[in-house]
């Protein structure tokens, strides 16, 4: 049992960049998270002897040779696409708690906006995309090329079975970006959006327009864990980790053949978690949800237990996921509006509210929150977090 065994000591993240050349390598933009994170801790470098790089990285020992880590006794890489971040914080906490390292570096970034698109990478890079070769014989000689026109198959179907809205859709874009007015390092920051707007947005794969799709963005962050014990002598309160897990889809790599169509991997994982942790979700005061796209924050709400199946539409509506609501979601923008890191940056806000450190966004007596990531066609990963 993890529960309270390990704690998040220190965070960090990069400036947040949409435009050609942000000037930094993948591993580049990672190391200056790590450094950062390090730093938030009151650690050096050589402390850190446990890392979870994310896969473009690379090996492990070349990250920790160039961050300056030169008693590296645990490294590991979890291959869940945006599941990574909140996967490899099990792991970390995991890896602490058992004893095999002392303090555990978790980084996470990309050039996703000015590296290479999934569009130019998937014909000839099983790898590079959720479902290899069934997604390479199945759905892209269709059209089904690119994360909006794969996920939209779930979004349209819950619509069908469920009466799910465009609306309610278009609910979670402003909640995402009425969040990021409050967040000077939001990309959308200073622009706010109007459901008249988002409506009137292009179409890209129905039933998601513009404002349904995250920001693939250049840049990244990092966190670091250690043992309880360890923790009260560093700089920072630590965030304790409750519980955490991660799970699949089945199958993992194909969407329209599942026998439950909207069993994700958060459906297992969830209540694992919540297990774990010793609560339920309705003792949870904040949520940092991936939103890669509108409905999978809906999506996700359901499957940990928020609120049933079929009824996420209407627990979005009215503000019901923005602050003051009955469940923040994503109070730094998100995906959505803040910038799409990989979903890392969920972590780094979650600590940041734990530490009363939020500043206007802020959720008040903050004490428990909850950490989602989504890879690939569904894997998902789950984090519950305390002060």
């Amino acid at each position: 049992m993890l529960r309270d065994k390990a704690c998040i000591v220190g965070i960090g993240e990069t400036p947040f960049c949409r435009k050609p050349g942000s000037g930094l390598s993948e591993m580049g933009i990672q190391l200056q998270a790590a450094l950062a994170a390090i730093e938030d801790a009151g650690l050096k470098p050589a402390q850190i002897d446990g890392i979870l790089p994310f896969p473009n990285v690379g090996k492990s020992e070349a990250f920790a040779a160039e961050l300056g880590c030169s008693n590296l006794r645990f490294a590991a890489t979890v291959h869940m696409g945006g599941a990574a971040p909140v996967a490899s914080l099990r792991a970390a906490a995991m890896a602490v708690a058992s004893g095999v390292a002392d303090y555990v570096l978790v980084p996470g970034g990309w050039n996703g906006y000015s590296g290479a698109r999934v569009r130019e990478t998937a014909a000839n890079d099983l790898n590079s995309i959720p479902g290899g070769a069934i997604a390479r014989d199945f759905y892209l000689p269709f059209g089904l090329t690119a994360p909006p026109q794969w996920y939209a198959l779930m979004a349209r179907r819950h619509m069908h079975e469920f009466g799910t809205t465009e609306e309610q859709l278009g609910a979670v874009a402003i909640a995402m970006r009425r969040h990021a007015q409050l967040n000077p390092a939001a990309l959308m920051y200073g622009k706010p959006l109007t459901m008249e707007q988002y409506l009137a947005s292009p179409m890209i794969s129905s039933p998601y327009r513009l404002f349904d799709c995250s920001l693939e963005t250049d840049g990244g962050a990092a966190f670091v864990v250690t043992s309880a014990e360890r923790a009260r002598d560093l700089r920072q309160d630590p965030v304790f980790i409750m519980g955490a897990a991660a799970s699949q889809p089945y199958p993992a790599d194909e969407i329209c053949g599942r026998p439950d169509f909207h069993r994700i991997g958060l459906s297992t994982a969830a209540p694992e978690a919540f297990r774990m942790a010793g609560v339920k979700p309705e003792d949870v005061d904040f949520a940092q949800i991936y939103d890669c796209f509108t409905f999978e924050v809906i999506q996700q709400l359901e499957e940990a237990g928020f609120c049933a199946r079929g009824e996420g539409g209407a627990f979005v509506e009215n503000g019901g996921i923005e602050l003051g609501g009955r469940l923040p979601v994503n109070t730094h923008g998100g995906l959505l509006s803040q910038a799409h890191v990989l979903g890392i940056s969920h972590v780094v806000e979650a600590v940041r509210q734990l530490r009363g450190q939020a500043d206007a966004r802020q959720v008040t007596n903050a004490e428990i929150g909850v950490v989602t990531g989504w890879g690939d066609f569904g894997d998902g990963s789950i984090a519950i977090l305390r002060r």
